[in-house]
């Protein structure tokens, strides 16, 4: 009888020891899975989420302006300060870890509409005839590249510093990350939007030459100079350098091959670490010591691509990511408790064309960061991220909080009725530099959506979340300012972005339905001329109708099956399958016409109203 009851104590104590350790890591409980068949993955979009590109590389830009013509750009990192977003990027000619490099810095009132970037860290020169030890080649004139995990760091004193990281390459093969690089520079960002100027904060151990600038405690500024030593007391800010650090240095808690660290607080006091891999662990002290090896959170999808978590301002928790072994979608996940994440939802499932090749250039929206705790609030409450577009164009995107996906009213918006800074609460947008999408006035003066697209590569893309209908009316009004240029699609989707009915306006003034494998033309349209569109369905039919300024121009039948309706979306340019799960990674080659832009085509939408019937 006592040996069973040492049995079931012992069998109690490891049940207990396995549930304190399920509940002690984040872990993905849900049931949603990405298909990498599709960009979109075919997630049901966050609404609300809205991606603005803040950068396009251009290599036949005329002004030669490095900023622009360098077609490498990757790592973005985001701070809100002073009342405004800063972003700082990586930037190297034409591929990753081939120098020359710099890192750039972007600013915005809005998040919505960015300055021109300027070098914040230019290139630096490595002396001619320095070694790295274990590696046969010696510099000649050669400049550093720039890798960094962290960006900004906001002292006590509300003193903002911005960082970079000058690594070695010596040839092709060398790697800029394995501790014996040069060193972690930093300078000040002030009020006035100017630079203080470049110091080191840490130099690795094996760099043995002059340096170009000088270390931060030789600065004459001593709240400058508390700032740094604050930075470097922080085990949280310091663990995200560990990649480029030196392999015993102290300032690092955690050494091992565990990159990019993101991190948050529990209500507890006790922080979530996040890594690349989806790697994960728990500290109870800030980040001087960790409870375990960090390991891959249950149920989480995530390759070698970054993973961002943060506490939201409704007091719940989100981490932002690629859920597949891709660089695509861009997703989100919520957890109520920072522990256990419940859903998955599209943030951005676009992939523009890479048009300019080079050295590890991945696909797809990724290397996802948001603002770090301390770092700012934007005063909106979203949840605000950055990343780069095949590590070409650098864009942000923001959530509205809390998340949601399903939309509890049909939509009825009049946007010239609409409050101002509040017609696009509900929309999803995707908007390029060269194919923005808007509220503004339209030619009559009004309110109205605006899809503008000058882009050869890329177009612009709005869409509304309905309640999911099985019969459904849809009344929407479109203007196009041409009919000899650009394209605008009306689909009707499913949860999943599977499109049932299309409508388009072409570029040779036609206005066409999509009936299986062809096209039927209902009418020609002409430029400047307001067309008021009703759109009557039945999923379970199969079949619908369309009347275009009063008139019925016939019945159609739903090109793909669709169980119910669940968003409307306007896209300015033909729906893209490539890259796919079987594209060869690396595009070391150059679209042609890779710089032409061209002739704008406008797009307005004056109001969009869902029914049920």
């Amino acid at each position: 009888m006592l040996i069973k009851v040492k049995e079931m104590l012992v069998a109690l104590v490891a049940g207990l020891s396995l549930t304190v350790h399920a509940q002690d890591t984040v872990r993905y409980t849900g049931n949603t899975l990405v298909n990498v068949d599709y960009h979109h993955g075919q997630l049901s979009p966050a609404i609300g989420a809205h991606s603005y590109q803040t950068l396009r590389v251009n290599r036949e830009d005329p002004s030669k302006d490095t900023a622009v013509t360098w077609t490498y750009n990757h790592a973005p990192m985001l701070a809100y300060w002073n009342g405004t977003f800063y972003l700082n990027y990586l930037s190297n000619p034409v591929g990753e870890h081939i120098p020359p490099g710099q890192t750039l810095l972007q600013t915005s009132k809005d998040g919505v509409k960015w300055s021109k970037p300027v070098a914040i860290f230019p290139p630096y020169k490595i002396p001619d005839g320095t070694k790295k030890e274990g590696h046969p080649g010696v510099a000649k004139d050669l400049y550093a590249v720039m890798h960094q995990r962290m960006g900004f760091y906001v002292s006590k004193s509300n003193r903002l510093l911005t960082l970079g990281y000058f690594g070695m390459v010596l040839d092709a093969k060398d790697d800029p990350n394995d501790g014996k690089g040069i060193g972690r520079v930093v300078r000040e960002i002030k009020k006035d939007g100017t630079f203080g100027p470049i110091y080191f904060i840490r130099h690795n151990a094996s760099w043995k030459q002059p340096s170009a600038y000088p270390l931060f405690s030789e600065s004459a500024d001593n709240g400058f100079v508390q700032a740094c030593e604050e930075l470097l007391a922080n085990r949280l800010a310091t663990q995200q350098w560990v990649e480029e650090a030196d392999r015993n240095d102290p300032l690092i808690s955690l050494k091992g091959e565990y990159k990019a660290l993101s991190s948050y607080h529990l209500p507890d006091g006790r922080v979530v670490g996040l890594w690349k891999n989806a790697l994960t662990s728990i500290s109870k002290n800030e980040g001087k010591t960790w409870l375990y090896s960090p390991k891959r959170a249950p149920g989480f999808v995530n390759s070698n691509a970054k993973i961002w978590g943060q506490r939201t301002s409704d007091g719940k928790y989100a981490t932002v990511y690629n859920p597949s072994e891709f660089r695509w979608p861009l997703a989100v996940s919520v957890s109520d408790d920072g522990l256990n994440y419940k859903n998955l939802l599209l943030v951005n499932g676009e992939i523009t064309s890479m048009r300019y090749g080079g050295n590890y250039k991945s696909y797809g929206p990724q290397y996802v960061r948001g603002i770090s705790e301390g770092d700012g609030t934007p005063p909106d409450g979203k949840l605000w991220v950055t990343y780069s577009m095949n590590k070409e164009d650098i864009w942000v995107s923001s959530v509205p909080v809390p998340v949601r996906e399903r939309a509890e009213k049909h939509a009825s918006d009049r946007f010239e009725q609409m409050a101002a800074g509040k017609e696009l609460a509900e929309w999803n947008v995707y908007s390029p530099l060269q194919a923005w999408v808007g509220v503004e006035k339209g030619q009559g003066q009004a309110k109205v959506l605006t899809l503008h697209d000058s882009d050869h590569f890329d177009y612009a893309r709005a869409e509304r979340v309905i309640p999911a209908s099985k019969k459904l009316v849809a009344e929407f009004s479109v203007t196009p300012r041409q009919n000899n240029t650009g394209l605008l699609d009306i689909e009707f989707l499913d949860a999943k972005g599977t499109p049932g009915i299309r409508l388009s306006f072409d570029s040779t003034g036609v206005f066409r339905t999509k009936a299986g494998y062809r096209n039927k033309n209902l009418l020609s349209y002409e430029a400047g001329k307001s067309y008021d569109i009703k759109v009557q369905m039945n999923v379970q039919t199969r079949l619908y109708s369309v009347t275009v300024n009063g008139k019925n121009t016939g019945n159609g039948v739903l090109f793909a099956p669709l169980e119910s309706v669940s968003r409307i979306a306007f896209r300015t340019g033909e729906t893209r399958r490539f890259p796919n799960a079987d594209t060869p990674t690396d595009q070391m080659y150059d679209l042609p016409n890779s710089g032409v832009k061209d002739a704008e085509a406008v797009f307005e939408i004056k109001y969009l109203i869902t029914n049920t019937y």
